[in-house]
C-alpha cells in the first residue's frame, strides 16, 4: 500500500490548523507543519483528488507518492521528541535523550496519525492524567499509531482495545505496543464501520467532528454508567456543535482544555 503526499508551500501557520481539520474529514490521517509548509498523508485507496480541490479551491498543491518503505527513514530525519509537560515524554527509539517526564513512549510513527507532535494528541493525555484509570477497561477509537492505549496501560488500565480502519495503523500499532512492553493492549482492524459492542469505563476518540458527529450514538451505547469519552481532533469552532451532539445522545458535558487553535472535551454518561 503507497501513501500519498500533498504539500502546501507558502501556506501561512494561521490558516493551517483549518485545512487540516477539513481534510481529516476527507480521509487525511497525517500532518507535517512546519512554519509556512503543510504536508498531508493519505492512503491511496481513500485518495479523491476531486474532493481536495474542492476543499482547497485556490489553495496550490503538489502531490507526491511515499513508497511504504521510504516511511521510516523520513521519520527518523525529521521526528523530535515531544515532552508533554512533566508528564510524557514521546521519542523515538533512535532518540538518545534524558526522560525526566513521569512516563516514557518509544515509538516508531509510520505513516500513524498519533506521533505527539499535534496539539490534539497532547490535549488528550493532560485530559488523561486526570482520570483513574486504574483496573479500567478502555477503548482507544482511531489509535492510529497506539500512542494513547499505551499510555493508559501505563497509567494502570486492566484491558484496552485500540481499533482503527487502517491496516498500517494497526500494524504500526502492535510494534509500539510490543516496543513499550505492554500487555493489556489489543489492536485490531475495524472495517464494519461500528465500534465493538463492549461496554468501556474509558473511551478515547481523538479523530475528527465528522467521525464523532457520526459515531456519537454507538460512543454513547459503549459506555458504561458513570464512564468517561474523551474527544478530540478538534478545532475551537466546533466544540459548541459537538457539545449539543454529545447532550442529545444523553451524555452529561465535563470540560474542555485548549491548545493553540485545538480542543478536547471530556463527557460523562
Amino acid at each position: 500500500m503507497q501513501t500519498i503526499k500533498v504539500i502546501f508551500n507558502e501556506m501561512p501557520e494561521a490558516n493551517q490548523d483549518i485545512l487540516v481539520a477539513e481534510l481529516s474529514e476527507i480521509g487525511f490521517e497525517g500532518f507535517e507543519q512546519n512554519n509556512n509548509t503543510l504536508l498531508a498523508y493519505i492512503n491511496e485507496t481513500s485518495f479523491n483528488e476531486g474532493a481536495l480541490k474542492e476543499i482547497t479551491r485556490e489553495v496550490p498543491f503538489n502531490i507526491e507518492i511515499v513508497p511504504k518503505q521510504n516511511w521510516n527513514q523520513l521519520w527518523e530525519s525529521n521526528f523530535e521528541p515531544v515532552i508533554v509537560e512533566d508528564f510524557v515524554t514521546l521519542r523515538a527509539d533512535f532518540h538518545n535523550i534524558e526522560v525526566n517526564t513521569l512516563y516514557d513512549i518509544v515509538i516508531t510513527p509510520k505513516m500513524s496519525f498519533g506521533t505527539g507532535h499535534h496539539a490534539t494528541t497532547q490535549l488528550m493525555m493532560l485530559m488523561m492524567r486526570d482520570i483513574d484509570f486504574k483496573g479500567k477497561h478502555v477503548l482507544d477509537f482511531g489509535t492510529g499509531t497506539g500512542v494513547l492505549a499505551i499510555l493508559g496501560e501505563k497509567l494502570g488500565a486492566a484491558y484496552l482495545l485500540a481499533i482503527d480502519n487502517d491496516e498500517w495503523s494497526v500494524e504500526n500499532a502492535n510494534e509500539n505496543i510490543i516496543r513499550n512492553n505492554c500487555t493489556k493492549v489489543t489492536a485490531m482492524l475495524e472495517t464494519d464501520g461500528h465500534i465493538p459492542v463492549l461496554i468501556q469505563d474509558v473511551i478515547l476518540a481523538n479523530i475528527n467532528r465528522h467521525i464523532l458527529l457520526q459515531y456519537m450514538p454507538e460512543l454513547y451505547s459503549n459506555t458504561k454508567k458513570g464512564g468517561i469519552v474523551l474527544m478530540s481532533g478538534l478545532l475551537t469552532e466546533d466544540e459548541e456543535i459537538v457539545k449539543t451532539d454529545a447532550l442529545k445522545a444523553g451524555f452529561t458535558f465535563s470540560g474542555t482544555r485548549h491548545l493553540n487553535n485545538w480542543i478536547a472535551m471530556s463527557f460523562v454518561k
